[in-house]
């Protein structure tokens, strides 16, 4: 068992890691990118990356707190299903209000990894081999459909 602080502190490596391992790679527009903290651009669209005891996920996270334009957004997402299959090139799951884990409610589209943990560094190689490729097919669908996105 780790410590809140110790606990903290691994995430945190990881996540530098990751970051240091994917500072070469430019985004869809060839721009240098901070991977760990990808901002949309949109207010309220995030792309979420999670790596956790038991999992690690990376999603789209639709987070208005008004539920209507939440489902709105969700929808607008739905009309892209198969560009963003396409460019993912596999299936993810759609999740229309779910409840995070703050307790607020937002729309998911995301891909789960589970079995692996973050505070165990040998997990690591995995882990990242799971975010990378998927971050970086997020990105390039982002930069084909964001202008949709903004008002």
């Amino acid at each position: 068992m780790y410590s809140r602080s110790e606990a903290s502190r691994i995430r945190a490596e990881f996540w530098i890691t990751f970051g240091q391992y994917m500072k070469p790679v430019p985004n869809a527009e060839g721009r240098k990118i901070n991977w760990p903290n990808y901002r949309t651009g949109v207010k309220h669209i995030y792309f979420r990356m999670k790596a956790e005891s038991n999992f690690a996920s990376i999603g789209i996270e639709i987070a208005h707190k008004d539920e209507e334009l939440q489902e709105l957004y969700f929808m607008q997402f739905k009309e892209l299903k198969n560009l963003l299959k396409n460019t993912l090139e596999e299936e993810w799951d759609w999740k229309l209000h779910a409840i995070n884990e703050v307790g607020q409610p937002v729309s998911k589209i995301e891909k789960v990894l589970p079995g692996v943990n973050v505070m165990e560094e040998s997990d690591w190689p995995e882990i990242i081999g799971f975010l990378k490729p998927r971050i970086i097919a997020l990105d390039e669908f982002w930069d084909n459909v964001k202008p949709g996105f903004e008002e």
